[in-house]
C-alpha cells in the first residue's frame, strides 16, 4: 500500500578512517628535598658569613635619642598612599556635597510636613 523510501546512508571503508588514540595528561609532582635537622658543612669548607649592613639612624640632639630611617621603598610607599588618600577623600567630598545637600533638604521637607500633618492632627482631637 505504503511505499516508503528510505536514505540510504554512505559510511565510509575502515581502511579509509584516520583514528589517533586519545591522550591524557597525568598528573605528577615533583618531591621536594628537606635535608636532615643535624646537617653540617665539611670541615675542610669555611663558613661565609654576610655582614648586614647598620640600617642609618637619625640623631636627635635635644632628647638625645637615635632613630631608625626606614628603607627608600618604604617612605615612596608611604607616601604615595597618603597623596592617593587625601586626593581621593578631597574630589569625593567636592563631588558628593551637593548631593548631600540636596538629601537634606528633601529629608528635612518632608519631616516638616509631618510634623505639621501631627499638629493639625492634634488640633482636631477632642481634649481628654
Amino acid at each position: 500500500m505504503y511505499n516508503i523510501h528510505l536514505p540510504k546512508l554512505k559510511l565510509p571503508q575502515p581502511d579509509n578512517l584516520q583514528f589517533k588514540p586519545p591522550t591524557a595528561k597525568i598528573p605528577a609532582y615533583q618531591p621536594i628535598v628537606i635535608p636532615p635537622s643535624d646537617l653540617e658543612a665539611p670541615e675542610d669548607v669555611k663558613q661565609e658569613t654576610t655582614e648586614q649592613p647598620e640600617a642609618p639612624k637619625l640623631q636627635i640632639p635635644v632628647i638625645d635619642i637615635q632613630m631608625p630611617l626606614p628603607e627608600t621603598a618604604v617612605v615612596v610607599t608611604a607616601v604615595t598612599t597618603a597623596v592617593v588618600a587625601v586626593a581621593t577623600t578631597s574630589i569625593t567630598s567636592s563631588l558628593f556635597e551637593p548631593i548631600k545637600k540636596k538629601v537634606q533638604k528633601q529629608f528635612q521637607s518632608k519631616i516638616d510636613k509631618w510634623k505639621e500633618k501631627r499638629k493639625a492632627r492634634k488640633k482636631t482631637s477632642l481634649p481628654n
